[in-house]
């Protein structure tokens, strides 16, 4: 039961981080107001960082900004790594 509620949440997750990154590329085109930075790393670090990776490829957006370039990456990898240690080492 606890592993479908993982699922569900990860798969919901990334969902809201893949379309808010596309939400947020369609304000930038319309110069309409915008969301922060903050939560779109936010939505990142609580486990959507593929889905936003994804979102920024595919809208091609905040590609150009290191710290997005660098920075979901680098959550992502540190995400699989904890995972790894919590299945592995304890």
């Amino acid at each position: 039961m606890l592993q479908y509620i993982v699922l569900f949440y990860i798969s919901f997750i990334n969902l809201i981080g893949f379309a808010i990154m596309g939400i947020d590329k369609q304000k930038a085109r319309k110069n309409q107001w915008r969301i922060r930075e903050k939560t779109l790393f936010i939505v990142a670090i609580i486990g959507g960082s593929i889905g936003s990776i994804l979102g920024m490829k595919c809208f091609h957006h905040k590609t150009k900004h290191k710290t997005f370039t660098y920075g979901m990456p680098l959550i992502l990898v540190t995400q699989v790594l904890l995972i790894y240690l919590i299945q592995y080492l304890i």
